[in-house]
């Protein structure tokens, strides 16, 4: 499997481990006082801050996903340069990383710039394929 392959499975997976905070964070709050009550996909807009951002960051890195996935899908089918693809599919999992340290760090302006550097990644390697 080509290390862009495993960039897209971590893609994958980011945004659940995103919200992993939304859920550990809320698991220790009583029921009453808007805590973990079993109901996983309303819970972000009751929970803590940075438990609400990790919900927000899971939203944003499924969003991102379609893109991402169909640039790699499309820049291997045309047989680009495999180096390049690999290249541009690592920083777009870094990216992202970066884009969710931001969003709990609550920097808006900066996780814009981040957002925007990986969404010309994911049109790079769509590019690629054309």
């Amino acid at each position: 499997m080509t290390i862009a392959k495993w960039c897209v499975l971590a893609a994958c997976v980011l945004p659940i481990a995103s919200v992993a905070l939304a859920k550990i964070k809320g698991s220790g709050i009583s029921r009453k006082t808007g805590g973990y009550d079993n109901n996983p996909r309303g819970m972000g807009g009751q929970a803590h801050r940075l438990a609400a951002a990790g919900n927000a960051a899971q939203a944003s890195g499924f969003e991102a996903l379609p893109l991402f996935i169909a640039g790699v899908s499309l820049a291997q089918m045309a047989q680009a340069d495999q180096g390049r693809i690999d290249l541009l599919a690592m920083a777009f999992a870094g990216i992202r990383v970066a884009y969710v340290a931001a969003y709990l760090a609550n920097q808006g302006n900066l996780r814009s710039l981040i957002w925007f550097a990986g969404f010309g990644v994911s049109v790079a390697l769509l590019a690629m394929g054309a």
